[in-house]
């Protein structure tokens, strides 16, 4: 019976965040006022849930079903780590996505009719759902789904507080679309693999030449793997020293995690190496085993060397600049990523043409690329980017 929705939703304990979100605590408002005799304020009530409800979406059903999977509560914590389940709180989860599902099993018209109001009012869609059975199904699947914010989102950045937020507009680069590092690629792909099936995954340094898609591989391998349970984490190099309360954050989460580091290079007196080296070195307080770190470098060895570092007043000093120069080492997986030659240049740039949709003859497109490449510094594949990019405004 509908009026028995209100005061049961207003009982959800568990998904109580649910409950209480925007949608259903305008819907839960106005079915409290169904037996009111002031239509105005009915109306009123009823436009503010649609309105809510339609800036979601509008489809009441498939809004429940969304919030309910990306929720963070104590419940789906302790079913995604694997803990036992005090039999009260699965009575109670049990209760309440039977509460859920009765939401799903009116339409528009029969809310409103029930509530004395015209019919003709704005109507919004409610696609029956058997809570139960989906969200058990989302939890036992939870290492590939995730939950909370995990489940909305495939990658993130750490805040200035040290908070993970999520990345509203992730690159969408796929393996796929980029041409040419075929074996590098599939390394660092076979690696995250090896993590995905909790076999032994190691760290990754992908160096070598500026703009030779160190960073797109990285991020094409997470959006390939984000429906088998990958999430991507970006830290900057200041932010290093959070690595062990970043560790702790994601420690239980059934998830697998890359940490990823871009353009990494650091002085010898950075702080942030010595928090970088004890991750690496597996510190117990910094490791957790669903998690790796992909660095990219322009140097092989990551430390800016001068000469004047191999100078100095220290008696040990060969031994602190082999410390310096050796943390690349401690990376269990190096991958070189070298400048193209003049083969795979010109194979990325006519790729990279015929995917935008560029008619252009082969011998004038390869012409311009050298010129471009030539004007640049070098041949790459961020150059061939930019250079079929420019060619968008021109006409042949």
């Amino acid at each position: 019976m509908i009026q028995s929705l209100s005061p049961a939703l207003s009982s959800v304990v568990l998904f109580r965040s649910v409950a209480h979100g925007e949608v259903l605590s305008r819907l839960n408002a106005f079915l409290q006022s169904i037996d009111s005799s002031d239509k105005n304020e009915k109306t009123k009530k009823y436009c503010d849930f649609v309105s809510a409800l339609y800036a979601n979406g509008c489809d009441l059903g498939e809004y429940i079903e969304d919030a309910l999977r990306c929720d963070d509560n104590v419940f789906v914590r302790l079913f995604a780590s694997g803990k036992a389940i005090p039999s009260v709180m699965q009575k109670c989860f049990e209760r309440e996505m039977e509460i859920f599902s009765s939401l799903t099993d009116y339409s528009s018209s029969q809310l409103l009719s029930c509530a004395g109001l015209h019919t003709d009012l704005p109507a919004f869609e409610n696609t029956k759902k058997d809570f139960f059975a989906i969200i058990s199904e989302n939890l036992k699947n939870s290492h590939k789904f995730g939950y909370g914010v995990y489940a909305r989102f495939g990658m993130f950045r750490v805040g200035t507080k040290g908070e993970l937020l999520p990345v509203l507009s992730p690159d969408p680069i796929t393996l796929k679309s980029l041409v040419g590092y075929d074996i590098e690629r599939k390394k660092v792909l076979d690696n995250t693999k090896a993590l995905l099936e909790g076999k032994p995954a190691a760290n990754a340094l992908l160096c070598g030449d500026a703009g030779t898609g160190k960073s797109s591989t990285v991020k094409a391998v997470a959006n390939e793997l984000r429906s088998e349970g990958i999430r991507l984490i970006e830290l900057r190099k200041d932010q290093l020293s959070l690595l062990p309360e970043i560790m702790g954050e994601i420690a239980e989460n059934p998830l697998k995690f890359i940490l990823f580091i871009d353009d990494l290079s650091f002085s010898a007196e950075d702080d942030g190496f010595a928090a970088l080296k004890a991750v690496l070195e597996g510190s117990a307080a910094a490791k957790t085993p669903n998690a790796v770190i992909y660095a990219t470098s322009n140097r092989r060895h990551i430390i800016k060397e001068t000469f004047s570092s191999r100078d100095g007043d220290e008696i040990h000093m060969r031994d602190s600049i082999e410390e310096q120069i050796s943390l690349s080492a401690r990376f269990g997986l190096t991958v070189l990523f070298a400048k193209p030659n003049k083969d795979l240049y010109l194979k990325i740039v006519s790729s990279l043409a015929a995917e935008r949709g560029i008619e252009i003859d082969e011998g004038l497109l390869f012409q311009r690329a050298e010129a471009f490449a030539l004007s640049k510094g070098g041949r790459s594949a961020r150059t061939a980017g930019q250079f079929v990019d420019s060619l968008l405004t021109q006409e042949f």
